[in-house]
């Protein structure tokens, strides 16, 4: 048994290896014959059992014929098709079969192979042709569609469409299309699209299509054109103009897509013109005469002339009767504005109640005088607004020069200025540009500017003038004067700026300083003298209507530990109106604080407020004393009027004090009509503290000149 079994191991052991080396050399004969994706010994693994099926085949009564067939077959399945594998397999089979079997079973192998191959190749044939058919099917379904879809676009679409030839010739139009041009349905067949655009636009977009378009330079054009419609109505209308090639890429037609823009167009203009016009008189508005003003100046030369109206009392117009009367009154007046203005000339409307004549390339300013005085008289007529006969006057301002050497900003500067002066001279009339008085007003806004720096950085100083008896020559009182020690002009009265600090309301601040810094004098110069005369400030309308006055001079005073009775105020006559301002004034008579009137006679000069001012004397106007300077004798109105003042003055338990006493003859006639005190350059000149020193150093009196 044992040796039986030890028989049968080894007869297994043999045939396993054959087995083995014939897949090794049948691997090794078709590996590379066919792109199957397998290793050159894993081949050999998968080849294993085909050899093993032959090699059992050699018992079978067939000759192996099936089992050829059968591996045949297996060898297309694996992938191996191509007839060099085939070819390999019979060789190495040849040389592993035995010679009586090697017929029937390579026969076999063959057939199946080819019967296999042959199948492959018919599946794979049938698959290609099913594909081919599913894909021309889907090709026809994707063209049906995209057909329908360019049909629902090009039949319901809102914008034209028309298909032409190349010269413009319509093949087909939608009914938008016709319905933008005004056409009868199918009315548009073989007309000329291109005829349709109109005549300024037409030959440019025909070129474009010609040149451009048909070349292949590029491959749409989209652009804006007027169109015609056939009722002959102008339209605006977007087109985009393609072209359509054949398979060679010949142009064939062209795709015109049109959308109606006339609405847009007509609405843009309407914005614009509101943009640049005023909407209640149909001027031009102030951005277009900015612009026109603008394109003048560009062009580099010529001259140009403006005149700058105001309507004199519109506001009371306006607030009185209603401002619906007030716009109906804009219409008229911008009516005869631009009726007297003429074609040649932009007539805005600024806003408001201001206007604005533009005269491009003016020969001078008699021209635009002359226009101004045209404009005057075109509003002298009443106008009728509303069963209302109203009577209107403009100011004009009117500047007429060279644009080279300036710019749009300053002209407008220079007539808004101008304007101005018109205004003050009393309206209902004109005034022109002047250089020389718009470099006073512009050194006056510098001066306005530094002001406030100057009051922070203490640049005031104070002179003062004495006030002498004329019986004795007395110093009485010492008027304080400010002045401004301005770093680049030097020492400024007051003249030059006070009006501007009373303007601007920094006369107050100011007038708080010159009475702490005068209390402050005058204490020194008692502590270092024993006594001093009244120290005199003067206050501007401003400050004496300003709440704080009374409490402002009592701070100084008690600052300075100085009695009331060392301090005058003067004011002017102007102050003296009002409830308010007396009452504060009172306060301070009341308190013993001397009050006068300075340059009485000039304002004004009511009898009644005189007689209950609370006021301790009057300055007598410097006007009324210069002709008793005369040698012969002075004005007699001046001294009737002198004597009448001092006279009333007396009578009232006041003082009076003659200003711009300068020699002996004035001082010797205003003592003679009874006038007690007097200042001068006779008594002395404006000067410094330290100046004064000198003058109370010596004595009380001073030692007149002239």
């Amino acid at each position: 048994m044992s040796g039986q079994t030890g028989r049968r191991t080894a007869t297994g052991t043999r045939a396993g290896s054959r087995a083995e080396r014939v897949a090794a050399s049948w691997a090794a004969a078709i590996w590379q014959t066919s792109v199957v994706p397998v290793a050159r010994g894993a081949l050999a693994d998968r080849l294993r059992p085909l050899v093993d099926q032959l090699l059992a085949a050699e018992a079978q009564p067939d000759g192996g014929y099936a089992a050829g067939t059968e591996v045949g077959g297996q060898l297309v399945a694996e992938h191996f098709t191509d007839p060099e594998a085939l070819a390999r397999t019979l060789i190495v089979l040849d040389a592993a079969v035995p010679a009586e079997q090697r017929g029937e079973l390579i026969a076999g192998l063959a057939a199946g192979y080819t019967a296999a191959l042959r199948g492959r190749t018919l599946a794979e044939q049938e698959t290609i042709r099913l594909a081919a058919m599913q894909a021309q099917a889907r090709a026809e379904r994707a063209l049906s569609a995209a057909e329908a879809r360019f049909h629902a676009v090009y039949a319901d679409s809102a914008m034209g469409i028309a298909l032409t030839d190349l010269d413009g010739r319509v093949v087909a139009a939608n009914d938008a299309l016709h319905t933008m041009l005004r056409t009868a349905p199918g009315g548009l067949a073989d007309r000329d699209l291109l005829g349709l655009v109109h005549p300024d636009d037409r030959d440019s977009l025909r070129d474009m299509v010609s040149d451009r378009l048909a070349t292949g330079t590029i491959g749409r054009i989209r652009t804006e054109r007027r169109l015609v419609a056939d009722d002959g109505e102008l339209l605006w209308a977007m087109l985009a103009v393609s072209v359509v090639r054949d398979q060679a890429g010949r142009p064939t037609y062209l795709v015109v897509m049109g959308e109606d823009n006339t609405r847009r167009h007509h609405l843009a203009d309407t914005l614009s013109w509101q943009a640049t016009h005023d909407t209640l008189t149909g001027l031009a508005n102030r951005t277009l005469f900015t612009e026109r003003l603008q394109r003048l100046f560009a062009r580099g030369t010529g001259r140009l002339g403006l005149c700058f109206l105001d309507l004199d009392g519109f506001k009371i117009i306006n607030d009185s009767l209603g401002h619906h009367v007030g716009d109906e009154l804009l219409r008229h007046v911008a009516d005869r504005i631009a009726a007297a203005a003429g074609s040649d000339s932009l007539v805005a409307r600024l806003g408001g109640d201001e206007f604005m004549v533009l005269r491009a390339d003016s020969a001078g300013e008699a021209e635009l005088v002359a226009l101004a005085d045209r404009i005057l008289a075109a509003l002298d007529e009443p106008i009728t607004v509303a069963g209302h006969e109203l009577s209107v006057s403009a100011s004009i301002g009117v500047i007429e020069r060279a644009t080279l050497g300036t710019d749009a900003a300053e002209l407008m500067r220079a007539a808004d200025i101008t304007l101005y002066w018109a205004k003050a001279a009393g309206k209902g009339c004109w005034a022109t540009f002047d250089p020389e008085r718009d470099a006073q007003q512009a050194a006056r806004q510098l001066l306005a500017e530094a002001l406030p720096g100057a009051l922070r950085e203490e640049q005031f100083t104070l002179s003062y003038q004495p006030v002498v008896d004329l019986a004795d020559h007395r110093v009485t009182e010492l008027e304080a004067l400010v002045r401004w020690r301005h770093p680049r002009l030097g020492e400024l009265g007051p003249e030059a700026f006070l009006g501007i600090a009373e303007e601007t309301g920094l006369v107050v601040p100011l007038g708080r300083w010159v009475l702490q810094a005068a209390c402050a004098q005058a204490r020194r110069w008692i502590d270092r003298y024993g006594w001093a005369p009244v120290v005199s400030v003067n206050l501007t309308v401003r400050q004496v209507c300003a709440a704080d006055l009374v409490d402002d001079v009592r701070q100084a005073l008690a600052a300075a530990d100085l009695p009331a009775e060392a301090l005058q105020l003067e004011v002017t006559e102007r102050a003296l109106i009002g409830a308010e301002p007396v009452a504060a004034l009172r306060t301070l008579y009341e308190s013993g604080v001397r009050i006068v009137i300075d340059d009485f006679g000039t304002g004004y000069s009511n009898l009644v407020y005189l007689r209950q001012a609370p006021v301790h004397g009057i300055k007598l106007a410097r006007s009324f004393t210069e002709s008793f300077n005369s040698p012969s004798h002075p004005d007699r109105a001046d001294v009737a009027i002198v004597r009448a003042l001092v006279s009333l003055a007396h009578t009232l338990n006041l003082t009076v004090t003659a200003g711009g006493v300068e020699t002996a003859r004035q001082e010797s006639r205003l003592r003679a009509l009874g006038c007690e005190w007097g200042q001068g350059f006779r008594y002395g000149r404006p000067a410094v503290a330290a100046h004064i020193d000198h003058v109370l150093a010596a004595g009380r009196t001073v030692a007149p000149h002239g």
